[in-house]
């Protein structure tokens, strides 16, 4: 605990120390903020405890002997909650981010990833909770769910900001979202296949991964708009979920083809994108299929490079995490979320002007 200065007593002739009271308004703040500041209780933002250090230092109240390793800046510990499951794209991200050590700590941060299980909202509020205890930001792929919202906002009382990742929530206090325009990304799919059919009429099909996502919804949304718009003879035959399943997209990819001998494209929204390209090749069915799916890893590369995959939506994983370690930053400074913080860009990739390289080994 720091050593306090004692209160000066009523009547005191001489020159009046200094009070919390005189800390806190200096401040801008509580006494009870100064009280937790002073005596390094958790609960309250970066930036704040910096303010009341610095009022606390500029009326001479600490000693400086005790100033300094007080203010002495703390590693920033950030939380990140993926999906569990075979989405490549996104155990590639959380593989990225374990591997990040070497670049983050010179930024004063620590990060850690958590797999937890898929689509299962309930889980996702209790890890929510769970590393608000102990890290200073979560950031987590969200879940359309009214438990989902209510530990986010939690968080946001006891001053741990969180940010959604790849697919966002409303009506909640998170802090910042890093991701695609998802209701663009659907609509540059429905573009693209689109002009791959031409003007011919067509039947196209959906596998999404969950509804529960706002980032598939939108991206759902965006593609039935664009088909509309620029392509009424295209006709959507269905919305299948394969929950970023290999095995169930595969599954629900044959009984599309099944139902729809004569399907000719595919836009499938999440993950899972193996499992569609399995049902096309098995059907001998690739190269007559229009494909568009999206996260580049090395799985959906190999299909760009055979002609069965056409198109992938992308974002590029290591922009993801420098725009949110930049958004907790600026919170723990006290700056706006999005200050400087360039948030990431879809990109559309072909097998023509594929990235050189492969991407790192999950």
């Amino acid at each position: 605990m720091v050593s306090l200065k004692n209160e000066p007593e009523a009547g005191t002739l001489s020159r009046a120390l200094p009070r919390v009271v005189d800390i806190a308004q200096a401040a801008g703040v509580s006494t009870a903020t100064v009280d937790r500041v002073l005596n390094h209780r958790p609960g309250v933002r970066a930036a704040t405890v910096q303010r009341v250090l610095k009022a606390a230092a500029d009326l001479d109240y600490l000693p400086e002997s005790e100033l300094h390793p007080a203010v002495a800046a703390k590693p920033m510990r950030l939380s990140f909650l993926l999906p569990a499951g075979n989405n490549r794209f996104l155990t590639g991200l959380g593989e990225m981010i374990r591997r990040a050590d070497s670049l983050l700590a010179p930024q004063g941060v620590k990060a850690q990833v958590e797999f937890i299980k898929s689509f299962n909202p309930e889980l996702l509020a209790r890890s929510l909770f769970q590393h608000g205890r102990r890290a200073d930001g979560v950031a987590f792929m969200a879940l359309e769910h009214p438990a989902v919202r209510e530990a986010v906002d939690a968080l946001a009382e006891r001053n741990v900001p969180a940010v959604t990742l790849i697919s966002d929530i409303l009506n909640c206090r998170r802090a910042g979202y890093v991701g695609l325009d998802n209701r663009a990304a659907g609509r540059t799919a429905g573009y693209l296949i689109a002009r791959f059919l031409g003007r011919r009429t067509a039947k196209v099909a959906m596998i999404a991964g969950s509804l529960s996502y706002r980032a598939h919804e939108d991206r759902e949304m965006g593609f039935l708009h664009v088909l509309k718009e620029i392509a009424p003879g295209i006709e959507v035959v269905g919305l299948r979920e394969g929950h970023d399943d290999e095995g169930k997209s595969y599954r629900q990819t044959r009984m599309l083809l099944g139902l729809h001998p004569d399907l000719a494209g595919v836009y499938n929204i999440g993950g899972g994108a193996e499992g569609v390209a399995r049902a096309l090749k098995e059907t001998r069915r690739e190269r007559e299929i229009v494909f568009v799916g999206h996260g580049l890893t090395n799985e959906t590369r190999a299909m760009l490079i055979d002609g069965t995959l056409d198109a992938v939506i992308t974002q590029d994983p290591r922009n993801t995490l420098s725009a949110c370690v930049g958004i907790f930053t600026n919170l723990r400074a006290g700056r706006p979320a999005m200050q400087g913080v360039e948030t990431p860009r879809g990109e559309v990739i072909f097998r023509e002007n594929l990235p050189q390289g492969m991407l790192p080994d999950e």
